[in-house]
């Protein structure tokens, strides 16, 4: 799909779409709980889809009305009869979480996706596969799974994906006997596991944490960055899951595309956040603020999702140095690359470091040539408010299926002109 947008000042407000991160995660305690619960204020993105599917694929029973979903779950330990498939489709989040659960029931379980989620780092639970004598086959669009998770410590490195962290939070509960995950620092993207943690709070599921020294704010978080402390998570086994009625709160992470709106002359208000969230994206509007006035270093190690839309907002502003940006390489793209290419047409120049980025000074031009979405719903929305600006046109731009289906739409009723398909939307 290719999309012209054409140079405009947005007005307006818009409301925060629902929290595509909450919404998986309240999906899979709902699924998980003895009993009905009721999930309410979802937007079915393809990622969301990827979670409902899955959880039916195990033996949920999901009921669509509106934005709302019912849902009875399921005893993931128990055996289905068949071979359980289960269609990660381009979803990160999906395969991560899932994988854990599918080592519960000692059956045979396969985690479908395309081509390039299954390039996607899993060593952690290869690793821990391996140790456990669990079968852990990848292929070029399926990871294949066999054999019973147990319980005891588990010893992650805190620089890894979140992602696979919070698959074992939602996993170990099950489990016969008690856990341990203990992360070792440096701790990045935390804000992600505080997610997880009050999701499954929401359905009876208790989770005690502690932090060494955390009395003492300043010494933790200085530790923390040098290395030399641990968080661990203690995890009871035999817990079961409460069902629940629960509301998904706003995203931050995709309306951080909108507020950038207001550094390209535009004047957009964004309503349905939260204040007190637990979303590390919330830290957004303190960050442009930070680029605005040229605050160097800006760290991203907790906030990597936030990566392409930083880096716009820095060639609206002049230019700015990011540090903590080494896991963008392994998002949906090479999300520090791909900008790179894309702000050269521009006329803004990127410089990549092993753990940094810099968006170099300049003035922003019409681009020449198309750009290119790079399968990357986040590189769309981010190209899309500099177009705002310039103008032109984007290639692929359906990638935002994945998190955000109604964001052009969302950017017309602001005033964006925007074609489809060269026709009017």
């Amino acid at each position: 799909m290719r999309v012209e947008i054409k140079p405009s000042a947005l007005k307006g407000t818009v409301i925060a779409p629902p929290s595509k991160s909450m919404a998986h995660r309240l999906l899979i305690g709902a699924g998980l709980s003895e009993g009905e619960s009721i999930v309410r204020r979802l937007a079915f993105s393809e990622d969301v889809k990827a979670t409902i599917d899955c959880l039916g694929a195990l033996g949920a029973e999901i009921k669509l009305d509106g934005d709302t979903a019912f849902v009875k779950g399921t005893d993931v330990r128990k055996a289905i009869g068949t071979t359980a498939v289960l269609r990660c489709n381009e979803c990160g989040s999906t395969l991560r979480f899932f994988t854990p659960l599918c080592m519960l029931s000692g059956e045979t379980r396969v985690l479908t996706g395309s081509p390039y989620l299954m390039t996607r780092p899993m060593d952690v639970y290869e690793k821990i596969a391996r140790d456990q004598g669990i079968c852990f086959e990848k292929a070029e669009d399926r990871l294949t799974v066999q054999g019973t998770l147990r319980s005891g410590v588990y010893e992650v490195a805190g620089n890894i994906s979140s992602q696979f962290i919070s698959g074992l939070l939602f996993t170990l509960p099950l489990l016969g006997g008690d856990s341990e995950i203990r992360i070792l620092p440096p701790v990045e993207s935390k804000p992600y596991i505080d997610m997880t943690v009050a999701a499954l709070q929401e359905f009876g599921i208790q989770i005690e944490y502690s932090n060494p020294q955390s009395r003492d704010t300043s010494v933790r978080d200085s530790s923390l960055r040098k290395g030399s402390l641990s968080i661990i998570y203690r995890i009871k086994g035999n817990q079961h899951y409460h069902p629940a009625d629960v509301t998904v709160e706003g995203d931050y992470s995709n309306a951080a595309f909108f507020e950038a709106l207001n550094y390209a002359g535009s004047s957009v208000k964004i309503n349905g956040l939260r204040e007190d969230t637990l979303q590390g994206d919330s830290v957004y509007k303190i960050l442009f603020k930070n680029i605005k006035s040229g605050i160097d270093p800006i760290d991203i190690a907790d906030c990597p999702d936030l990566g392409p839309i930083l880096f716009a907002v820095a060639a609206l502003c002049g230019g700015a140095r990011f540090i903590g940006t080494r896991r963008l390489r392994i998002k949906e793209s090479d999300r520090a690359d791909a900008m790179r290419q894309e702000l050269a047409k521009f006329g803004i120049d990127v410089a990549i470091g092993e753990n940094e980025v810099i968006v170099l000074g300049g003035t922003l031009r019409q681009p020449t040539e198309v750009l290119s979405a790079h399968g990357d719903h986040r590189i769309v929305m981010a190209l899309s408010v500099l177009l705002t600006v310039t103008g032109g046109m984007i290639d692929g731009a359906e990638a935002v299926n994945k998190s955000f289906p109604d964001f052009f739409e969302k950017l017309q009723n602001l005033g964006a002109e925007v074609q489809i398909n060269g026709m009017d939307q």
